[in-house]
């Protein structure tokens, strides 16, 4: 279970996957970036509604999440469109081809129609399809490996039984040397002494404790509080009555292993092992936020049934209780609520949990995408100007 077959990227990353995608750097491009996709077999669009009107700190977020997407070690090369008024997309690309990897864009309001810029940008794709048609896999160490931990919509069960199993199965990751990121700020509050105490040094433990205050000042600048607003009506009709209940739950997901580091949303992690990313609760957001931080592959527990998936990395759907897998299990990889039934323990669970790590690394593909569940959204951190 130590190896895989990977796609090796000129910056020596692997990627478990060889996509061509087109992104917009500004929302006001997010249909063209669906019809420019609609015209090349086996293209994805990535589109947002971001890029445009944010204060300088959520911009910089914005293009660093934009820029870890389209340089992401599962993308095969990307094209990139831009508007032209003060658009990052052209500096992208050029960092990004410094970078080794195969990127093109495209600026608007730059003297070409919209019908020769389809034109231009079809062209562009369809031969970087060909191109990655005849790229060639090679055995990768699960050392390579950097895998996202997130859940959305949590019930009574979450945190005892998908969440523990996802831990058992992260603890497994780093202990062979790979890296495992857990997501999800919120859902922490109540719990974080708990990550803090892990933390290898008192740095980082300091700096998780400061990016979970930080979130909860944010949010009460607005009038609301979080540790009232929590659990959910989804968490509660699914039986959690407290954020502490929900927090302790959550937190299960990173098993017992030593808090290495603390990220940015959207940061790569420098590094090995047990991680922490600053992101919302929100499940899309937060998945594209592990994703342009790097991760290959994200665990997703779930209690509702959500079917959120990513456009470039593979989401691995693991559900809390027979019922749900029962109803949902088309768009469920793993039923963890075997454990309740007394079929399986959590470190059974989490075996096979790691198994298919492995096998959708190999190629195998998650309930989501065979759905083709493709959610993108970047995370803002204040209001549109």
């Amino acid at each position: 279970m130590r190896t895989f077959e990977g796609y090796r990227r000129p910056n020596g990353t692997i990627g478990v996957r060889n996509h061509v995608i087109v992104i917009n750097i500004v929302g006001e491009l997010a249909s063209l970036t669906k019809k420019l996709a609609q015209l090349v077999p086996g293209v994805i669009p990535v589109a947002h509604q971001a890029g445009k009107a944010q204060y300088p700190e959520d911009l910089e977020q914005t293009i660093r999440t934009l820029k870890g997407t389209a340089g992401h070690p599962n993308v095969s090369a990307a094209l990139l469109l831009g508007m032209g008024e003060d658009d990052p997309a052209e500096q992208m690309v050029e960092a990004l081809r410094q970078e080794g990897c195969f990127v093109h864009s495209i600026t608007f309001q730059k003297d070409k129609t919209i019908t020769d810029i389809l034109r231009e940008g079809k062209l562009w794709l369809e031969k970087a399809v060909e191109r990655s048609k005849g790229q060639q896999k090679e055995i990768a160490d699960v050392t390579e490996l950097i895998i996202g931990l997130e859940c959305g919509g949590s019930d009574a069960w979450s945190g005892i039984t998908a969440n523990p199993a996802i831990g058992a199965c992260s603890d497994a990751i780093v202990r062979d040397g790979g890296t495992s990121i857990l997501a999800e700020t919120t859902e922490a509050i109540g719990a974080e002494h708990i990550l803090a105490n892990r933390a290898v040094n008192p740095a980082v433990g300091e700096a998780f404790l400061k990016i979970v205050k930080e979130y909860e000042e944010r949010i009460r600048d607005t009038g609301e509080d979080i540790r009232s607003a929590n659990p959910t009506p989804g968490n509660m009709a699914g039986g959690l009555t407290t954020l502490e209940e929900k927090s302790l739950g959550c937190i299960k997901k990173g098993g017992n292993s030593t808090l290495m580091e603390v990220i940015a949303y959207a940061e790569k992690p420098t590094e090995k092992g047990f991680i922490f990313m600053d992101t919302p609760g929100y499940d899309v957001e937060s998945v594209a936020g592990l994703a342009a931080g790097g991760a290959q592959i994200v665990l997703f527990s779930t209690g509702k049934g959500s079917p959120t998936g990513s456009p470039i990395v593979p989401v691995i759907k693991i559900g809390t209780n027979p019922r749900l897998y029962e109803i949902m299990s088309e768009h469920i990889d793993v039923n963890a609520g075997k454990i309740i039934e007394g079929k399986n323990t959590i470190d059974e669970i989490g075996q096979e949990i790691y198994k298919l790590i492995i096998d959708t690394a190999n190629g195998g593909l998650t309930a989501a995408e065979k759905h083709k569940n493709q959610e993108f959204a970047i995370w803002r951190l204040a209001q549109t100007k």
